[in-house]
């Protein structure tokens, strides 16, 4: 500072002496009487000299007073901690800076500390306790003086890197396990199986030694991984491509083996890790497997892949266990409440007249809340034509009415559905102390209720297709008449797009199980029939059909309020044109509410692609809905969403060679 004030002082005197020899030239030159300016000009220096002494001694006292309350000791002891202080005055202007500044060549004394360092604007007004800056590569963290213009500088940079290091080495336990392997060798002679574990295992294997995992098997199809947050991140950048793998090369072996990842991060307790990555697998799986899950402790679960529809994998040993285990559940109950999901379908309500025939088998009470969270107008209408036989046999109710019959040993049913939001009797499940779930889509993260039974298979075509299982292996009591049995072949047909998807020789047992109760496919047609104003909408919803790569197609409508049946179905028959893989329904269900419908023929998980945008589903059937939002704006979201899909595949494809 001192040495940038005498180069000031020696430019004025130069600047003077200059003037002071132009006007003796003038002088020469032109003979006229200047010698009064040149006084002048000599008591203008004195007087600027004598400011300057002035202000210099203003700035030496400045640093002694800087001085005098830092101490010698404390000024060393800043520059070991690495701290540096800044000063200015009322108008933002830099007037000192201390040693540490020096050391490192920044100075920026004279300079206004917003526009030097814009972050700290937050810290002088009061909007944050601490910001962070970086200065030629070292970071630093900044605290302001309270009610002293003053900030406060402490270098950061070894902290953050000794932060950082240590969270990439903290442990992540992961879990793989081979989708089907048992099922697809249980048969198979020992060469084929040596042949079977050399294309699919050892690719595994040596994925993981080639990232520097620890890789242990635990069993013929499960091995466990130990590794860390460095490695981890590499596998995320490498879309996990090991997935693809095992399925190329199970592809080519014609067997339906697949590859589930798990992964649990976020806690130095491994008891814990350990808990959450079981649980994560079986999240997967009940998924579909050919997938990952990811949880960190403290945050929701994440998935990545998902590209298979999931396979038929309950045993009938295991429908006879579940079976069992309702019907002890029903047994040791007072009464039972069925819950379906919201806008309920002919799926939800078959499987909810299904298991209500089982538990009236067993005389016990049991009620259907219908009456509230909305009905889908083609099954409204056969209820409406059936009302009289079915409210002989059948007690619906609202969900007020429900919360009357609750006691403390009442069992709850979630039939088609396992996610609270999505519930007609939310109240009641909040309250309940006994839950069931009987389901077949793929089970979300978080299901928000604690069930003590729970049946999730997302293999299978529908949960009516679940519910006819159940009735072979219990009382020959259950009395399903043909009208009951009709409309559960409904949800089945609905659900399969008429046998079309997700339809597998269970599927067909179960169909012709109905079949044999009475069920009437004709019925069912005329059950499922479009009115013609349906007929009408429909038209108008395809003709304004737009196309995408990839076999895309999406259908935008924005000027009249569609039911979710109807758009769910229009993207049903989109799949019936050649070259369409994925259809995406847009349009608004309600006044204040969007909704979108994607179908797909199994080529495009749809199920990834909703949940992207916080919804979810089948992989080949899903959803999602939206308040306060508009049609543009969700088809936006969607074309973005889409576009990111697409990239991941494509690069997880150019990973297999």
């Amino acid at each position: 500072m001192r040495h940038k004030i005498d180069q000031i002082k020696l430019r004025i005197f130069a600047i003077i002496i200059a003037q002071i020899i132009i006007l003796i030239i003038l002088k020469l030159l032109f003979d006229r009487g200047i010698f009064s300016a040149i006084g002048v000009l000599i008591i203008e220096a004195f007087l600027i000299y004598y400011l300057f002494m002035v202000f210099e001694n203003e700035i030496n006292l400045h640093s002694e007073q800087m001085s005098s309350l830092l101490g010698d000791g404390a000024k060393d002891a800043f520059l070991f901690g690495e701290v540096g202080i800044v000063s200015y005055d009322e108008n933002y202007v830099i007037t000192w800076m201390s040693d540490l500044f020096n050391d490192r060549f920044i100075n920026r004394v004279g300079k206004k500390v917003l526009v030097w360092l814009p972050e700290v604007e937050a810290l002088i007004s009061g909007q944050e306790e601490v910001v962070y800056v970086t200065l030629d590569e070292r970071r630093y963290e900044i605290k302001r003086r309270e009610n002293a213009p003053m900030l406060f500088f402490k270098d950061v940079t070894n902290t953050d890197n000794y932060k950082n290091a240590y969270e990439q080495e903290k442990v992540v336990i992961g879990m793989v396990n081979f989708d089907n392997y048992e099922e697809s060798t249980q048969y198979e002679e020992e060469t084929v199986i040596a042949n079977i574990n050399s294309s699919i295992r050892t690719p595994v294997v040596e994925y993981a030694r080639e990232k520097g995992i620890l890789i242990r098997r635990i069993n013929n199809y499960r091995y466990l991984l130990v590794l860390n947050e460095r490695i981890f991140n590499e596998l995320m950048n490498d879309h996990f491509s090991i997935l693809n793998t095992v399925k190329k090369a199970a592809n080519q072996l014609e067997v339906n083996i697949t590859l589930s990842m798990a992964f649990a991060r976020g806690s130095n307790k491994l008891e814990e890790l350990d808990e959450l990555v079981i649980q994560l697998m079986d999240l997967a799986q009940n998924r579909g497997g050919d997938q990952v899950a990811i949880k960190k402790v403290g945050e929701d679960v994440k998935y990545f892949g998902g590209s298979s529809e999931a396979l038929e994998k309950r045993s009938r040993v295991r429908v006879r266990i579940i079976a069992h285990a309702l019907r002890d559940l029903i047994q040791k109950s007072s009464n039972v409440i069925i819950c379906c999901h919201k806008e309920a379908d002919f799926d939800c309500m078959g499987a909810a007249i299904g298991v209500s025939r089982i538990i009236s088998a067993y005389n016990k009470q049991v009620s259907i809340i219908s009456k509230t969270g909305g009905i889908e107008e083609k099954l409204k209408n056969t209820l409406e034509l059936h009302k009289e036989e079915l409210s002989k046999r059948f007690n619906f109710i609202s969900e007020n009415e429900a919360i009357n019959q609750l006691r403390s040993d009442t069992l709850v049913i979630m039939v088609d559905h396992h996610s609270l939001k999505q519930s007609n009797g939310p109240s009641i499940l909040e309250k309940a102390k006994k839950i069931a779930i009987i389901d077949h889509h793929r089970r979300g993260a978080n299901i928000q209720v604690k069930p003590s039974l729970i049946y999730i298979e997302a293999g299978a075509s529908s949960t009516c297709e679940l519910v006819s299982e159940f009735v072979q292996y219990l009382s020959n009591r259950i009395d399903i008449n043909d009208i009951e049995a009709t409309i559960m072949l409904a949800g089945m047909t609905i659900d399969t797009n008429h046998f079309k998807v997700r339809t597998g020789s269970r599927t067909y047992d179960a169909a012709s199980y109905l079949r044999g109760l009475g069920a009437d496919p004709i019925l069912v047609d005329e059950y499922i029939k479009d009115s013609f104003n349906d007929f009408e909408m429909k038209s108008y919803m395809l003709s304004k059909v737009e196309k995408y790569d990839s076999g895309i197609v999406v259908v935008c409508v924005d000027d009249r309020i569609i039911s979710r049946s109807i758009i769910s179905q229009v993207g049903d028959s989109l799949l019936g044109v050649k070259d369409i893989e994925a259809a995406f329904i847009i349009s608004k269900i309600s006044n204040d509410e969007v909704g979108i419908s994607a179908r797909s023929n199994g080529k495009i998980n749809v199920q990834v692609i909703m949940e992207a945008m916080n919804g979810g589903g089948h992989m080949t059937a899903a959803g999602v809905q939206r308040k306060n939002e508009s049609v543009s704006r969700i088809k936006e979201e969607l074309l973005d969403v889409l576009n990111e899909s697409l990239k991941e595949e494509k690069s997880d494809e150019s990973n297999i060679a």
